[in-house]
């Protein structure tokens, strides 16, 4: 019974359709001074090595740690999007029922000015990591006429 001789050159034969493929092929036969087809089975040698098939449960632990970074990450985010509604919540109340005065341009530049109050407050909080109430804003810059 004859042994497979795993050693002994396999003659394959292959159609490459896209240009840049072949292109990139003949650049690296010349780069490298082989045959073509010597640079193919490089080329092919390469990939199989960098794709090999892994293990499962090293993709099932890597998966698994994404999903925790994802977890944790969108937990932050919404609770700063409560932090935000909740603020918003309690302005918008604080201003019902509309008065006429509501109209006017002082109130109105003290509204603009409280809006942007607490979205210092809300970048500060977001910046200390969501400690709540224990951030402090950044000093209200001051304008000079």
């Amino acid at each position: 019974m004859a042994k497979l001789d795993l050693r002994a050159t396999a003659r394959v034969q292959v159609y490459l359709t896209d240009p840049k493929l072949v292109s990139a092929l003949n650049r690296e036969a010349r780069q490298g001074r082989l045959p073509l087809s010597q640079a193919a089975g490089r080329a092919i040698a390469r990939g199989l090595r960098s794709s090999g098939p892994g293990d499962p449960d090293d993709r099932l632990l890597q998966l698994e740690r994404s999903l925790r970074d994802h977890m944790r990450l969108t937990g932050r985010d919404v609770q700063i999007i409560q932090e935000l509604l909740i603020e918003l919540a309690r302005a918008f109340f604080l201003r019902l029922p509309d008065a006429a005065v509501d109209e006017n341009p002082i109130v109105q530049a003290a509204v603009d000015h409280r809006i942007e109050r607490l979205l210092d407050a809300t970048a500060a909080r977001i910046a200390a990591g969501g400690r709540g109430k224990d951030a402090k804003p950044p000093a209200p810059a001051v304008e000079q006429p």
